[in-house]
C-alpha cells in the first residue's frame, strides 16, 4: 500500500465522520418552540390581540438552543419580542400585534370582573410569569388556591415553602405578576 493510499484510507473517513459529527451538533431548532414561549411571554397566541401577528418564518434555520430561551419587549412601544439565544448566539425580533400586554395583566384589579369556572385547580403546576418594565421571568411553581381567569390567587414558587406570591390567572396553567 502507498503513502498515498494509507493516507487517504484514515483521513477521509475521519473528516467525514467529523463533518457528520458537526452536522448533528449543528441540529435546527424547531421553530414551534419559540411561537410558544412568544404566546407565553405575551398572554396570547398568534393572530390574538397582544400576541405575535404572524407564526415565525419556517424558513429560518436557527441552531437548536441547548439554555433557556431569552425573551424581552423591543422597541419603546413594546410592538416586537426579542428572543434570543446566548449559548447558540442568535437573536431574532417576532412582531406583536398592537404590542398591548396580556389583557388579563392590563386589566385594572380594582375593576369588578365577571369571573367563570376555575381554570386553576389548588395544587396544579403552574407557569408565573412576571414581567417589569424592559424584562419578563418565567418560573415554575403550584397554586394555592383556584381561580378563573382574571382572578387574583395566591401561588409558591417552586423551591419555596414558606412564602405566597398574588398572581392574576392568565389561562389553565399560566398566571402573571407586573411589577412597577
Amino acid at each position: 500500500m502507498t503513502q498515498r493510499t494509507l493516507l487517504g484510507s484514515i483521513i477521509l473517513p475521519g473528516l467525514a465522520l467529523g463533518l457528520a459529527t458537526t452536522a448533528f451538533a449543528a441540529a435546527p431548532m424547531e421553530l414551534s418552540v419559540i411561537d410558544r414561549a412568544v404566546a407565553d411571554f405575551t398572554g396570547a397566541g398568534v393572530g390574538e390581540p397582544g400576541g405575535a401577528k404572524l407564526p415565525v418564518d419556517r424558513r429560518l434555520r436557527l441552531t437548536d438552543c441547548q439554555a433557556p430561551l431569552d425573551l424581552q419587549w423591543f422597541g419603546r412601544d413594546q410592538r416586537s419580542v426579542q428572543v434570543a439565544c446566548p449559548v447558540a448566539g442568535w437573536k431574532i425580533y417576532v412582531a406583536v400585534d398592537g404590542g398591548a400586554r396580556s389583557s388579563a395583566l392590563a386589566a385594572n384589579p380594582a375593576q369588578p370582573t365577571q369571573m367563570g369556572p376555575a381554570i386553576v385547580r389548588r395544587g396544579e403546576n403552574v407557569s408565573i410569569l412576571m414581567r417589569g418594565k424592559g424584562f419578563s421571568l418565567i418560573r415554575q411553581g403550584s397554586a394555592v388556591e383556584d381561580g378563573a381567569q382574571g382572578e387574583w390567587i395566591k401561588v409558591r414558587a417552586s423551591g419555596e415553602r414558606t412564602e405566597t406570591l398574588r398572581a392574576i390567572v392568565i389561562r389553565p396553567g399560566q398566571v402573571g405578576i407586573d411589577l412597577p
